[in-house]
């Protein structure tokens, strides 16, 4: 055979192989007939989505349609355009323009295919978790469009797509809206019902399984490129809280309130590159942004982005109060001392916005148990209190007949917080008390402490250095001031309601240290040391307690415990505390140039209890202290005492110092049981007491079960930290 035939031989055999090749090719990847057509061809082939057809086509969306992909398409029937068409009182999809077309055919097409079961189903980054979501990002954003500066001047701007003013503004985040959708699955999963459904979509019916107020008739049609869900009613775009506002003059102040003093509108080179090429225009772009102190941007459709897809289980609640009752509120609340928010400290602002702020839904049969940015449920009666009910595109919207009364706006807290007269005491509580005393649930009594009755006592605070100062406090440093400060709050705060103070009384302060009161004067230690007055000029009712306005500071003392008994003792025996303080003065605990008690500790709280005259004099009988067996009298020469007196002296003093313990015959539950003295044995084990606290009385048992009660006529003593009384008994230790 030649070589041009063996050529022609090899190239048929060649040609022959090939052919064969390309039968098995053909018929290993032809398209299966089993496959159901694309979603375009899926819709033509049922017959009752003409509308719909001729609405993806205007908006340009026919291949997309048609073609490879993986969507979840939301699809009116016709039906549903016939109702649409008449509410809006148009003839049919012609008089719809190519840009509304476009947005209403994003909105109801979801990324990714989801059949009913799935779609409540969250992506999150670990896997997928079971009936957790009622939304899904659509193809449809806003984009750009005009906005207002404070200034008055329009902009061409775009939307933040993250929360706060550090990075709002991603370039390649479109900020895509979501549409919400209700299954009787997750229903059943949030304990929710169909009430809470009807309550925003009064007109529709729950079937458990509806998309915004449209019911599924036809569920999980299957695609080539992923599901269609027939509904009954068409669905367009669904606005932002900020979009929402914007439309609605009824809620114009609160829209205020962000737009002029937590807006800001920042220039951005990508935004304005972009707007560029999509039109033509040389405008600059602005990037709408809203503080970061707030909980959340009313324009940022991603919720917190977290995770790329957490807005599909969470969304934004906002409650707005309707213009006439958040200016009377303002008038009456915010501004009773400011005026103008111009004045106002932006704190009192995010505050109360904060307060109408959930960064989770907050549905209807939920507001009892949904806490908002700052911790606290919503106080609004959903049938009484709504004027406005509205799922969006980021956000259940609530437009509302009265505020978010706020604790931090109600409680005793509010009377410094909102008046500019008590700046410092606002800035102590911020640092200690807040969270305690605005707390509704528990009952406060504060008195005020005005800048200038501070700034007469030498203290203030100075803003430019972030320090606190004293012109009385020799070289102490701000922190120490500080100290001293919180102090004297602490000690103008007491826990529960008190009786009427143009009588006399005393309580126990948050410290653990104790206030008196008598005709409508307050006593502290630190009043009482410096002989100085200090009255009630007026009161006001809170939420949660009452507040007393003040002429003066209720501050401490430095002088020591051992001084205030040697001061009560006197020179004579004409005092009960007498022989006591003679027998600490005489003894080794007692230290006479500063008059401290051994082992008492400064911040530590105590309790003194004094055994009266009669009572040494019984202690000195039984041989307890140095004295008279026969008549009692004691020997208060300490230069004579023998070393074992002196320790009995020693041990007697300290077993009557109740350690760390603060108490007074107020019925305490807390003030009664068994108690630390200062007294220690041999091996330091604590030698205890017993007290039971009753109101108007008190009660100790010893170690031997010997008993003495607190003469409560001389008792109720002020000192450092301390109180001091008297009681009818001394009391015996077992060493």
């Amino acid at each position: 055979m030649n070589r041009s035939l063996m050529r022609m031989v090899v190239v048929f055999t060649a040609l022959a192989l090939l052919a064969g090749c390309k039968k098995k090719f053909d018929e290993y990847y032809e398209r299966p007939v089993s496959l159901a057509p694309p979603i375009y061809q899926q819709l033509q082939t049922r017959g009752k989505f003409t509308q719909l057809l001729a609405l993806i086509n205007k908006a340009g969306y026919q291949q997309t349609l048609s073609n490879a992909g993986f969507w979840t398409l939301f699809a009116p029937n016709d039906e549903a355009f016939t109702t649409f068409f008449r509410d809006r009182g148009i003839t049919g999809i012609e008089k719809i323009d190519s840009s509304t077309a476009r947005a209403i055919v994003q909105y109801m097409l979801v990324y990714n295919s989801f059949d009913k079961v799935t779609l409540d189903d969250y992506q999150s980054s670990t896997g997928w978790l079971p009936d957790q979501a009622f939304r899904r990002r659509t193809a449809y954003y806003t984009g750009f469009y005009d906005d207002t500066m404070q200034n008055g001047q329009v902009v061409k701007a775009t939307q933040s797509n993250r929360n706060g003013t550090g990075n709002p503004y991603v370039s390649s985040d479109n900020n895509n809206k979501y549409i919400p959708y209700f299954t009787d699955i997750y229903f059943a999963a949030k304990g929710l019902t169909a009430a809470d459904y009807t309550y925003f979509y009064p007109s529709s019916q729950f079937s458990g399984f509806n998309v915004g107020e449209a019911k599924v008739v036809t569920r999980d049609i299957a695609a080539e490129n992923g599901i269609v869900h027939e509904i009954d009613k068409v669905i367009t775009p669904l606005p932002s809280i900020d979009e929402y506002l914007r439309s609605k003059p009824e809620y114009s102040e609160f829209k205020r309130l962000y737009d002029r003093y937590l807006v800001g509108f920042v220039l951005n080179a990508d935004a304005t590159n972009r707007y560029k090429l999509v039109s033509g225009d040389n405008k600059q772009v602005y990037v709408k942004t809203y503080s970061s102190g707030l909980a959340f941007s009313l324009n940022n459709e991603n919720y917190v982005k977290l995770q790329d897809n957490d807005g599909q289980q969470n969304s934004w609640t906002i409650f707005a109060p309707k213009n006439d009752v958040l200016l009377a509120y303002e008038k009456n609340v915010l501004l009773e001392y400011y005026g103008s928010f111009d004045n106002t400290p932006t704190a009192i602002l995010l505050d109360f916005l904060n307060a109408h702020m959930w960064q989770s839904p907050v549905w209807p049969s939920k507001f009892n148990s949904t806490t908002n940015f700052v911790g606290e449920e919503a106080r609004f009666n959903p049938q009484t209190d709504v004027v406005d009910r509205k799922i969006l595109s980021n956000a259940i919207f609530y437009g509302t007949s009265k505020v978010q009364e706020a604790n931090v706006f109600s409680s005793v807290y509010s009377r410094a917080y909102l008046d500019p007269k008590f700046s410092i005491m606002t800035r102590l509580l911020n640092t200690d008390l807040r969270f305690i005393i605005t707390h509704l649930g528990s009952r406060f009594t504060m008195f005020m402490m005005p800048d200038a009755v501070l700034r007469a006592a030498g203290y203030d605070f100075n803003t430019a250095s972030n320090l606190y100062t004293c012109t009385t406090c020799g070289s102490a440093s701000s922190e120490t001031i500080r100290q001293n400060l919180l102090r004297i709050l602490n000690t103008s705060v007491i826990p529960g309601d008190l009786p009427d103070l143009s009588g006399s009384g005393i309580t126990e302060a948050y410290n653990g240290e104790f206030i008196k009161w008598n005709n409508n004067q307050v006593i502290s230690i630190g009043t009482q040391d410096a002989a100085q007055v200090v009255r009630i000029d007026s009161t006001r009712t809170t939420a949660n307690g009452k507040v007393y306005y003040l002429n003066g500071l209720l501050s401490f003392s430095t002088v020591n415990i051992g001084t205030h008994i040697k001061n009560l003792g006197g020179t004579s025996t004409a005092s009960d505390f007498n022989y006591f303080a003679n027998y600490l003065v005489g003894s080794n605990v007692y230290t006479a140039a500063t008059g401290e008690i051994t082992g008492t500790v400064a911040g530590s709280l105590y309790t003194v209890f004094v055994p009266s005259n009669a009572a040494i004099m019984q202690a000195v009988k039984d041989g307890v202290l140095p004295g008279s067996v026969a008549t009692g009298i004691p020997n208060l020469t300490a230069s004579t005492w023998t070393p074992t007196q002196r320790e009995d002296v020693n041990r007697f003093i300290l077993y009557h110092i109740l350690n760390k313990r603060t108490l007074i015959p107020n019925g305490n539950i807390n003030g009664s049981g068994s108690f630390e003295t200062m007294l220690k044995n041999t091996v330091g084990e604590v030698l205890p007491i017993t007290v039971i606290n009753l109101p108007g009385s008190i009660q100790i048992t010893d170690m031997n079960n010997r008993r003495a009660n607190v003469v409560v006529p001389k008792s109720n003593n002020l000192s450092n930290r301390a109180v001091i009384h008297l009681i009818d008994n001394y009391l015996k230790y077992t060493f």
